[in-house]
């Protein structure tokens, strides 16, 4: 992969996850149509899809400061 591709998927999946994190929102909404027994395990996998999205931009910017030399 290219590092700026690898940088925009790491931002999107990065911004993605940071918004699914905001639970008590979901609730919400997801509660107006019926789906907040999905939410009970939501935490366990967008946390850790978060950080792994900021590895990918972090690794990402390193291959491209590497390339610059």
């Amino acid at each position: 992969m290219r590092d700026r591709t690898l940088i925009t998927t790491g931002v999107v999946g990065g911004a993605l996850a940071a918004i699914c994190c905001a639970t008590p929102l979901l609730a919400i909404l997801f509660g107006t149509v019926g789906l907040t027994a999905w939410l009970a395990k939501a935490d366990y996998v967008l946390i850790p899809a978060l950080i792994l999205c900021v590895a990918l931009i972090g690794f990402g910017l390193y291959r491209k400061r590497i390339g610059a030399r």
